[in-house]
């Protein structure tokens, strides 16, 4: 009976060492699978742990996180992510939306450039005469004759334009009685217009003319001029030459034409 008794107590013994040797490897698996779980899921991964002994037998730690879920911070630089071929991430999202956008956008630039930087015509128009000055040499019988005139410049652009040179040539009966040279700085504003004021000196060695301008009898005493000349204007770093030309009576009869009040001809 002692012996039977004896061999209870260390059949007993012998269960207590062994699941003192069982359930400490036991629980530790179990820890590490419900810590595995609880990263990737959250509460959801709660009714989970109880089938952990059958996830253990299933289921192998990553070899470079040991199944913690995180990775050494010396380590992130030589690590290399893998997704999966069918992953969401890897598919295109409204492409088709973005593309037809940037072409939309490059199109309505490119026309918006092309409206705005697109080269108009530049329109120069003589005003007429502002003011003039006769004087006579009865020896040569000369008219000497300084005129002002004016010009109207319109900028068509929507870009500014600058009148540099201005050169005009003065014509009596197709001779060439006075030319002149102007160089002037006039900027004109996108959609706006200037004046020009430029003085041209004439001699007229005509007897006929003379007499015209000298003879009491005559009661009018006007000269046809032919003025012609060209503007050069600069924008955009490019240079352009306007021609013009106009025709116009002056008062030879004395210093007979003052200044007076500009106005503009119709185009």
């Amino acid at each position: 009976m002692g012996g039977k008794m004896s061999q209870f107590w260390k059949t007993s013994d012998q269960k207590e060492s062994e699941g003192k040797l069982i359930l400490p490897g036991q629980l530790d698996a179990e820890d590490e699978i419900a810590n595995y779980a609880s990263i990737n899921g959250g509460d959801s991964a709660i009714p989970g742990m109880l089938g952990a002994g059958i996830l253990r037998r299933s289921c192998v730690n990553c070899p470079t996180c040991q199944g913690t879920g995180r990775i050494p911070r010396e380590q992130e630089e030589q690590l290399v992510a893998l997704i999966p071929y069918g992953d969401q991430r890897l598919k295109p999202r409204r492409t088709k939306l973005y593309v037809c956008l940037a072409v939309t956008i490059c199109l309505l630039m490119t026309s918006l450039s092309i409206f705005f930087l697109f080269p108009r015509s530049i329109t120069v128009l003589p005003a007429g005469l502002n003011a003039s000055s006769i004087s006579f040499d009865v020896n040569t019988t000369s008219i000497y004759l300084n005129m002002t005139n004016v010009l109207n410049l319109t900028n068509s652009n929507f870009y500014l334009v600058t009148a540099v040179q201005l050169d005009v040539e003065v014509l009596h009966q197709s001779l060439v009685v006075g030319k002149t040279i102007v160089k002037t700085l006039l900027n004109v504003s996108p959609l706006q217009s200037g004046q020009i004021y430029y003085m041209v000196a004439s001699i007229i060695s005509d007897d006929n003319t003379y007499n015209i301008c000298t003879w009491t009898k005559v009661r009018v005493h006007n000269v046809l001029l032919h003025i012609q000349g060209t503007l050069t204007c600069t924008y955009l770093c490019h240079s352009e030459q306007v021609a013009f030309e106009d025709y116009q009576y002056v008062d030879c009869r004395g210093n007979a034409t003052l200044p007076h009040p500009l106005y503009r001809r119709p185009p």
